[in-house]
């Protein structure tokens, strides 16, 4: 009779205490596989369609420093082994079984951040969205058309085309994915700003907004001077005056500007010299930041048709040519 009691209490002491070693097992951190370099944790990517076994292995095999056979055990008895999303998951030190399998079962995912600065160039764009170490890159060797392309664009010029903004990717998505993003947005925005232009604006398409914008975020050293500047532009627009913009030559120049623009620069015919050609440059010049944007299409009216920079960032507005002129002695060549 003793026996028989034994028999029956000796396992059920067993799974107690199999029960007790696996609460306590869940609550503990993982042991982790040193990261890779340059990453502060564990990558593990799960392929859409993975199932519980193959998700357990590739965690085991990624780094993670438990027996697949306990994880699978454990995502199973969990009743949540179907519900584990594919993604890339960073796993760092501290995971414990528990909050493993609810990072995987919430699909949260490794986010990475990517900004693009307003008034940057599209090779600027490019050169930091192609450095970001946490992209996969598919752009590599494309040509500026050929990205367009991949990202729904095609045919369009990329310069201005990118919203400058901070972008959330999940770690290891394709670089195109931050172009396309970015993209999108600059389409919206432009769209919403054409919405709102003045009635009497003499630019005739978004696309006339968005170069124009673009001169008004190189030309701006001073964010309360923004709508001012581009009241210039619009005045000069308006008259048929050229709009003897220097970053749009120095745009013009590309890689053969070495910091010093002269008067040959101003003088030598090219489709950005504004000086010598009239009305708008071809394609807008850099990305211009919502503020610019605005301020193309909704300019501050102003009599002003000349202005020249301070030097602490500010601009000096001026109506007239003798004005302008008295400016430019005080602040340019400081006499």
């Amino acid at each position: 009779m003793r026996l028989l009691k034994l028999l029956v209490v000796f396992p059920l002491l067993l799974a107690m205490l199999a029960a007790v070693a696996g609460m306590w097992w869940l609550q503990q951190p993982l042991s982790l596989a040193a990261p890779a370099p340059q990453q502060k944790a564990l990558l593990v990517t799960i392929e859409p369609g993975a199932s519980a076994q193959v998700v357990a292995d590739r965690l085991s095999a990624s780094g993670v420093n438990a027996p697949p056979q306990l994880l699978y055990a454990w995502f199973r008895l969990s009743g949540q082994a179907r519900d584990i999303k594919a993604g890339t998951y960073e796993i760092d030190a501290g995971t414990t079984p528990r909050t493993l399998l609810s990072k995987l079962v919430r699909g949260e995912q490794a986010l990475r951040s990517i900004t693009l600065l307003e008034g940057w160039n599209i090779r600027q764009v490019l050169q930091a969205v192609r450095s970001a170490p946490d992209l996969t890159q598919d752009i590599e060797g494309l040509s500026q058309d050929d990205i367009m392309a991949l990202i729904g664009y095609p045919g369009r010029h990329p310069e201005g085309r990118f919203f400058p903004d901070t972008y959330r990717v999940v770690t290891r998505a394709p670089a195109s994915s931050v172009l396309k993003q970015a993209a999108q947005a600059m389409e919206k925005r432009l769209e919403q700003a054409w919405a709102q232009r003045d009635a009497d604006s003499p630019l005739r398409s978004p696309d006339e907004a968005l170069v124009l914008a673009s001169i008004v975020e190189k030309e701006t050293g001073l964010d309360s001077d923004r709508r001012r500047i581009a009241g210039v532009f619009v005045n000069r627009l308006r008259i048929g005056m050229r709009l003897q913009t220097d970053p749009a030559v120095i745009y013009g120049l590309g890689e053969r500007f070495d910091g010093n623009l002269r008067r040959k620069h101003l003088t030598t015919d090219g489709a950005y010299n504004t000086y010598v050609r009239a009305g708008l440059p071809p394609t807008p010049i850099a990305m211009p930041g919502a503020a610019s944007l605005m301020a193309a299409v909704q300019p501050l009216a102003t009599n002003s048709i000349y202005f020249v920079s301070r030097g602490d960032g500010s601009s000096q507005f001026s109506a007239t040519l003798e004005e302008h002129n008295a400016a430019v002695r005080r602040y340019i060549l400081r006499r």
